[in-house]
C-alpha cells in the first residue's frame, strides 16, 4: 500500500501544471490572431483623383521618352544594318580577289615544280644558240617581275580581307547591342502604357467622370493661355505692320520730294521669306491632312503617326528633311521664343525633350499627344514647353 501512495503523488503534480501550458498556448493564438486582424484592417489608402492624374500623365511622358528611345535605337539598327551588308558585301568581293592571287600563286609555283630550275651557265650551254639563251633569260627575268608582282598583290589582298572582316565583325557586334537596345526600348514603352491603362481600369465610373472634369479644367487653363498668346501676337503684327507701313510712305515721301531716286533697292530678303512660307503652307497643309489619325508609337506614317513622327513627314512634305527623334529635331534649325511663334514651327515639350507638335497660330498646335488619341489640334500650354525651332 505505501507503494502505492507514493506512485499516486506524483501524477497529481502532473495535473497541476497542465492548465497553465493550455492557457499560455491560448493566448499566443489569440496575440497571433489579433496581430493578422490588425494588419488586415489597416490597407493602403486608395490615391485621390489628383493624384492618378498626375500619376497617368508621368506615365504617358515616360512611354514618350521610351518611344524616342525605341525610335532612335531603331534607326542606328537600320544604319549599323546596312553597315553590315555593305561590308560583308566589300568581305566578298575583297576574299574572291585573294583566291585569285592564290591562284596566280599556285600557277607559278606549278610551272616551277614541272620545269625545274638550271644554273644560268648550264642554260647557256644547252642553248641552240647564244641569241636564244639571251631571248630565254630576259623571258625568265619578266616572268620572275610577274611573280614579284603576284606575291605582292596577294600579301595586299591578304591585308586587306583581314581587315575587313574584323570591321565586319566589329559591326555585327554593334548591330547586336543596336537589337538589344532596340527591344528594351520597346518593353519599357509597353511596361509603362500598361501600368497607365492598369490605373485607369481600377477607376469606378464616378472617379471616371471627375477625371474626365480635371481634364476638361486643364484643357480649360491650357486654350486661355493660348488665347493671351494669340492677343500678343496679333498686336505685335498690327505694330510691326504700322511701322512697315510708315516707312514705306515715308520712303515715297522722300523720294518724290528730290526727284533724283534712282531705284537702286535690291529688295533682299523677300525671296527668302517667300520660299520659308511656302514651305510653312506645305507644312500646314500636311499636318490638318492628317488630323483624326491615330497616335501609334514607333509609326512614320502614312495612317498613324507618333508626334516625331508626324513632325518629320511634315516638313518632309515641304522638301526638309529633319532627323527621326525629337532629341535630334530641337537641334534643326534656329531656335525661336515662344512669343514670335509662326506657322510650321516645332514646339517641344517637357524637360527630357519627349514630345513636339507643330505650331499652328493662335497658340495653337497639332500634334500626335498619346497612345489612345488621334492627331488633333491642342494648345501648346497644355504641356511644359521647353522650346520651339524652326527647320528649313
Amino acid at each position: 500500500m505505501p507503494a502505492l501512495a507514493s506512485h499516486r503523488k506524483p501524477r497529481t503534480r502532473v495535473r497541476n501544471t497542465g492548465p497553465a501550458v493550455g492557457i499560455t498556448t491560448a493566448a499566443l493564438a489569440s496575440v497571433t490572431l489579433l496581430s493578422t486582424q490588425s494588419a488586415l484592417a489597416a490597407p493602403a489608402p486608395k490615391p485621390s483623383i489628383e493624384d492618378v492624374q498626375k500619376k497617368v500623365d508621368d506615365l504617358y511622358r515616360q512611354a514618350g521618352t521610351a518611344t524616342q528611345q525605341y525610335n532612335q535605337a531603331k534607326e542606328a539598327t537600320t544604319a549599323q544594318r546596312s553597315k553590315v551588308d555593305t561590308l560583308l558585301d566589300d568581305v566578298a568581293k575583297r576574299t574572291e580577289k585573294l583566291n585569285e592571287a592564290r591562284r596566280t600563286l599556285g600557277t607559278y609555283a606549278a610551272a616551277q615544280y614541272r620545269g625545274g630550275t638550271l644554273a644560268p651557265t648550264a642554260t647557256f650551254f644547252l642553248a641552240d644558240d647564244p641569241q636564244s639563251f639571251f631571248d630565254q633569260t630576259h623571258l625568265m627575268d619578266r616572268m620572275t617581275e610577274r611573280q614579284t608582282r603576284a606575291v605582292s598583290d596577294f600579301r595586299t589582298q591578304q591585308v586587306k580581307a583581314s581587315k575587313q572582316r574584323a570591321e565586319a565583325v566589329a559591326s555585327l557586334e554593334t548591330l547586336t547591342e543596336s537589337q538589344a537596345t532596340l527591344r528594351t526600348s520597346k518593353q519599357n514603352v509597353q511596361t509603362k502604357l500598361s501600368e497607365a491603362r492598369g490605373l485607369l481600369s481600377k477607376l469606378t465610373a464616378e472617379e471616371k467622370a471627375r477625371l474626365a472634369e480635371l481634364e476638361r479644367k486643364k484643357e480649360a487653363e491650357a486654350k486661355r493661355k493660348a488665347a493671351e498668346l494669340a492677343k500678343k501676337q496679333a498686336a505685335a503684327k498690327a505694330e510691326a505692320d504700322r511701322k512697315a507701313a510708315a516707312a514705306e510712305e515715308a520712303a515715297k515721301e522722300a523720294g518724290s520730294g528730290t526727284g533724283t531716286g534712282t531705284g537702286t533697292g535690291t529688295g533682299s530678303g523677300s525671296g527668302s521669306d517667300t520660299d520659308a512660307s511656302t514651305k510653312a503652307e506645305k507644312v500646314m497643309a500636311f499636318a490638318r491632312a492628317q488630323l483624326g489619325k491615330p497616335y501609334v508609337w514607333g509609326a512614320t506614317g502614312p495612317a498613324s503617326y507618333d508626334c516625331s513622327g508626324l513632325t518629320q513627314a511634315a516638313w518632309k512634305a515641304a522638301g526638309v528633311d529633319i532627323p527621326r527623334t525629337t532629341w535630334d529635331q530641337v537641334n534643326v534649325g534656329t531656335r525661336i521664343a515662344t512669343e514670335d511663334l509662326q506657322p510650321g514651327d516645332l514646339v517641344f515639350f517637357y524637360d527630357d525633350i519627349s514630345h513636339v507638335g507643330i505650331y499652328k497660330g493662335d497658340g495653337m498646335m497639332i500634334h500626335a499627344p498619346k497612345p489612345g488619341a488621334n492627331v488633333r489640334e491642342e494648345s501648346i500650354y497644355y504641356m511644359p514647353i521647353y522650346g520651339s525651332v524652326r527647320p528649313g
